[in-house]
């Protein structure tokens, strides 16, 4: 089996709005073989400028695209495929967007690879796990008032939610309004349910420790991403001192950088397989597992990318997974056959690979004009 064309299919709201939201726009990997099976992944990135890093022509060494590097190898074999890639973008890459585009890559090739073995891809992950409920948070902004805020959180629990994560929106305003939004949250989510706080990295440290401060009666389960991601000595001297645990890493894609969150002592890593693919992925559990910290995915896209998170959680022995609930058609009705939320808790499926495919009439209907990929099978 031969890989005989990558495609990037990428799609786009007919509004987008200025905010911090990845279901706005979305770049979807599908790798073909010459035996007609193929796999899909997602990129978390820029998709434009992924796109192009997927598909740019050969233009002399070390000036080619993704697709020009894998095409031709083996699907099945994929730390080759991750080597090639590597090295073959090693002019342009070896950090930040290649790394991303690498990712979605990666993750379409375990699906390949679990397909033609006939395995769930968290079977393919790890040939002694079983499927077991992992605990799914729903993932939202936050309302842009306090109204908005309860009555999401509200929706949430009559979900069958046990566990909420409210992000970016008005948040990081002063440490008075932000308390007051995080007690909004907390009077509607009731006492059992878990609150997790995401500030997207607008905060200093000496703001995080007061803000930490200020939300413990509202029992806070984390502080996602408080400083900016470079912050390496601000984290470690924030994570000494905050009695509430600190989160963050969705914007790295090396084993090295969260390492180096680690060693600044972070309790939760947040991997996203767009960013990572699923093979440095299962390198990432097992080193926060040697810190004693948690791995929790981040995944803020289509169902594609939630779906390979839940499996990765099934594969390593993860217990929580980050479920996007976004309102709009690229994170709702994209993928078909992602696992569904049962009283707070997916579990991967048992079909082959992922077990998804992809809506076409809604992969069509946003489908970016302004670079048309090549068309569905």
């Amino acid at each position: 089996m031969k890989i005989t064309d990558v495609v990037a299919l990428q799609m786009r709201v007919r509004e987008v709005e200025d905010v911090f939201d990845g279901t706005q726009d979305v770049l979807i990997v599908e790798v073909r073989t010459d035996d007609g099976l193929s796999g899909f992944g997602e990129v978390v990135s820029s998709s434009y400028v992924a796109r192009a890093a997927i598909l740019a022509p050969r233009s002399g060494g070390g000036r080619h695209g993704l697709a020009e590097i894998v095409r031709g190898m083996d699907p099945t074999d994929t730390q080759a495929v991750w080597q090639a890639m590597y090295e073959g973008t090693a002019w342009y890459g070896r950090r930040g967007l290649a790394i991303h585009a690498m990712a979605g890559v990666d993750v379409a090739l375990w699906d390949l690879k679990a397909k033609a073995a006939g395995k769930p891809l968290y079977r393919m992950l790890n040939g002694s796990a079983r499927s077991r409920k992992i605990q799914a948070y729903a993932s939202v902004l936050w309302g842009n008032t306090l109204a908005e805020t309860e009555a999401l959180a509200r929706e949430f629990r009559e979900a069958g939610f046990d566990a909420v994560k409210f992000g970016f929106g008005p948040i990081g305003t002063s440490t008075a309004g932000d308390v007051r939004m995080v007690q909004a949250a907390r009077n509607a989510l009731g006492d059992s349910a878990a609150l997790l706080v995401d500030v997207g990295r607008r905060w200093n440290v000496g703001r995080s420790l007061e803000a930490a401060t200020a939300f413990v009666p509202y029992r806070v389960g984390w502080i996602e991403e408080p400083l900016h991601p470079d912050d390496l000595e601000g984290y470690a001297r924030l994570t000494a001192a905050s009695p509430i645990p600190i989160a963050g890493g969705e914007t790295e894609e090396t084993v090295a950088q969260f390492r180096a969150y680690l060693d600044a002592g972070l309790k939760v890593i947040q991997p996203d397989v767009g960013r990572v693919g699923l093979s440095q992925a299962l390198e990432i559990s097992e080193l926060a597992k040697h810190y004693g910290a948690k791995c929790v995915p981040h995944c803020f896209g289509s169902g594609v990318n939630t779906t390979a998170a839940i499996h990765w959680m099934a594969a390593t022995g993860g217990d929580l997974v980050e479920y996007p609930r976004r309102m709009n058609a690229l994170c709702r009705e994209l993928a078909i056959g992602v696992p569904p939320i049962v009283d707070g808790f997916v579990s991967p499926g048992e079909a082959p690979g992922l077990g998804i495919e992809l809506n076409k009439l809604v992969a069509r209907h946003y489908e970016y004009l302004g670079a048309r990929p090549t068309a569905l099978v």
